[in-house]
């Protein structure tokens, strides 16, 4: 093709391309940019075109990038990125009346990360707000990716060049159904609720490396009988005697309130973490953005507080 040329590549779909290629997965990433994957295959393959070149293979069912697939990732994400400085910029001239703030939570984050949000746009009404909740390895990605300005999670990247700060501590309990026989007792010792079924968050998340690690102190192995991709499907599953399990003492709101759920009094628990707010430390700090971390740091501590 004489006329292929990536520059004639529109920015909708370089993201598109930057999405597929980072997932590998064209389902995937029709399910993060809310499209149809009809319309994920129709964008790459207009993008093939004007580069005049294949930028994927397909093995069978799994989707493989290309060398000029690979080469051109890199370049779409520096793309991506100045153009998040520009708009960073813009903002920080703008000030706090057009900035904007991307914030990334760890799924158990979401049961008072939102309410915190929505006091902040009560003080900053006109700036713009974006919140992404996923698990900690998602959060870890968009940190790093620079893809979010800040976040709020539980375990910090260690090996990430970021700034943390302890916002509050973050307790972790096993819970079982109101009605379970466990429920009744005082000071079991774990080795007497290893025999239970668990119902656990999937491997790669904060909570279910705490719970292990948990276990590992005590010398015990788990007997995880489910893997649930939410704190809302855990608890459901407890309510309906399905098994015990643990989760952030932060999750339990109604159902604990409802006196569905029960707290199990297990020796060592409840296990204590915290939670951080992060930012990369090269992270241009804009009006806005000094105002949401101080926001947060000033209220979370106290909100967090009243949850328990």
């Amino acid at each position: 093709m004489r006329n292929a040329s990536v520059r004639n590549a529109t920015l909708r779909q370089l993201q598109i391309f930057v999405v597929a290629a980072t997932r590998l997965s064209f389902a995937r990433a029709a399910e993060e940019l809310h499209l149809t994957q009809a319309a994920i295959s129709l964008q790459i393959r207009q993008l093939e075109e004007v580069a005049g070149i294949n930028l994927f293979e397909r093995i069978g069912k799994r989707v493989f990038l290309t060398e000029a697939g690979e080469a051109l990732l890199g370049h779409a994400r520096d793309i991506q990125q100045s153009l998040r400085d520009a708009d960073e910029s813009l903002s920080a001239l703008k000030g706090l009346r057009g900035g904007r703030i991307a914030v990334a939570a760890a799924s158990t984050a979401e049961y008072f990360a939102p309410a915190l949000l929505s006091q902040f746009r009560g003080l900053y009404p006109e700036l713009r707000l974006r919140l992404l909740i996923d698990n900690r390895e998602t959060v870890y990605r968009l940190l790093a990716s620079n893809e979010v300005d800040v976040a709020i999670m539980g375990r910090p990247p260690a090996d990430m060049d970021s700034e943390t700060t302890v916002l509050a501590p973050h307790p972790l309990v096993f819970i079982a159904a109101a009605g379970h026989p466990l429920a009744q007792r005082h000071g079991l010792r774990i080795d007497e609720i290893t025999g239970e079924t668990l119902i656990a968050r999937e491997a790669g998340s904060g909570t279910r490396s705490a719970m292990e690690e948990f276990f590992a102190g005590q010398s015990q192995r788990p007997r995880i009988g489910m893997e649930m991709g939410s704190n809302d499907a855990i608890k459901q599953a407890v309510v309906a005697g399905l098994g015990i399990g643990f989760v952030s003492r932060h999750t339990l709101g109604l159902e604990f309130s409802a006196g569905k759920l029960a707290i199990l009094d297990v020796e060592g628990t409840p296990v204590m973490r915290r939670w951080h707010l992060v930012r990369l430390r090269s992270k241009r700090q804009t009006p806005a953005l000094a105002a949401f971390w101080d926001f947060i740091l000033e209220r979370a501590p106290a909100y967090l507080a009243e949850q328990l």
